[in-house]
């Protein structure tokens, strides 16, 4: 029962970089409240049921790119995007589960596919290989909480994962296609309605991979409002409609690298060529509950792309072969996910 519970319990520290909301670190809210002395954590009453399995649907609809060859013998060029669909699986399985240092082994595999109405961009490098081969990651990540007392914990995420454009039949080189980030945060439970930290992340979330600090700040300011954020990542205001249906409003900030494989000149001439993007959402959000452990979430928002350039891929500091610029676009996104049941909750 307790590994059952607590296999859905543990995900939500992996709000630390594209999970979009920071709900339900560990233990429940409300046993906070019931029990004062229970050891530190960053989760805070009113928070939103932790989530064990996910499966996510994204599409972008139709919106412009221009690219601009910043390279000799790279051409400019310009095409509409028809669409951009995102897929998403996640699922999350406990190593340690003890009162004193909880661990967690996460995976997911994402998908982007694009596909575009110019039929002159079949003359683009760029635009046929991201036509006809979908940019994709592999991760897998540990999860680490550590009370210290009732007062104070410690958080530890680190990541590994695979990211580029290879396929089913594709052979993947590490050297290639792995990529890192972690993050520590060091926080302090004021209160069953207050839980702040600070520490640093490495990680892709503006397009290259950076050190930047992060803020933990978790606050329930009454039974109907409160606000979860991990900045500068995320920041999401909760209003909680009822016990089964949640409402948020905010934005996050998104970004990975892809290795890429383009065959024809000039691109050739690099041992490997990267995509870096960098984007900023601002979003709302509903989830509500379907049946007692299933639930779905509805999202909308304006898309603003930061950054969707082309690099050689071994020279991290150089100047881009192509900068490309997206306009910005609507986008949704439907989500079901499954939660802990209530009677687990309650015992």
């Amino acid at each position: 029962m307790k590994h059952f519970y607590f296999f859905f319990g543990v995900l939500a520290l992996l709000a630390f970089r594209q999970e979009a909301n920071a709900q339900g670190f560990f233990t429940d809210s409300l046993r906070a409240l019931e029990d004062p002395e229970e050891l530190a954590n960053p989760s805070v009453v009113g928070m939103g049921k932790s989530k064990g399995i996910i499966i996510r649907y994204e599409r972008l609809p139709r919106f412009g790119i221009w690219s601009e060859g910043k390279q000799e013998g790279v051409r400019d060029a310009e095409a509409k995007v028809l669409k951009s669909n995102r897929f998403e699986f996640k699922a999350y399985a406990p190593l340690v589960n003890n009162p004193h240092f909880k661990m967690v082994l996460g995976g997911s595999y994402f998908i982007e596919e694009f596909n575009f109405s110019d039929p002159e961009s079949e003359d683009y490098p760029l635009y046929q290989r991201l036509e006809d081969k979908n940019l994709r990651s592999l991760d897998g990540q540990l999860i680490m909480l550590k009370p210290l007392n009732n007062k104070n914990y410690l958080i530890f995420r680190v990541k590994g994962e695979l990211n580029g454009d290879y396929g089913k039949h594709s052979s993947v080189s590490l050297k290639r296609y792995f990529r890192t980030s972690m993050e520590a945060i060091y926080g302090w439970k004021k209160s069953p309605y207050l839980s702040y930290g600070v520490g640093a992340q490495l990680g892709y979330a503006f397009g290259r991979q950076t050190i930047y600090p992060a803020f933990l700040y978790n606050r329930t300011f009454n039974d109907k409002w409160g606000v979860e954020a991990l900045f500068p990542a995320n920041v999401t205001l909760r209003r909680n409609l009822s016990e089964k249906s949640l409402l948020y409003l905010g934005y996050k900030i998104d970004g990975a690298t892809y290795n890429i494989n383009i065959d024809t000149e000039p691109f050739n001439q690099y041992e490997t060529v990267e995509i870096r993007k960098s984007e900023l959402k601002a979003r709302l959000r509903w989830d509500r509950e379907i049946y007692d452990f299933l639930w779905f979430g509805l999202e909308t928002g304006y898309r603003y792309n930061h950054r969707f350039n082309v690099y050689d891929g071994r020279n991290k500091t150089a100047n881009p072969l192509i900068e490309n610029h997206i306009k910005d676009a609507m986008f949704f996104n439907v989500e079901l996910f499954l939660v802990p049941p209530r009677r687990f909750l309650k015992q």
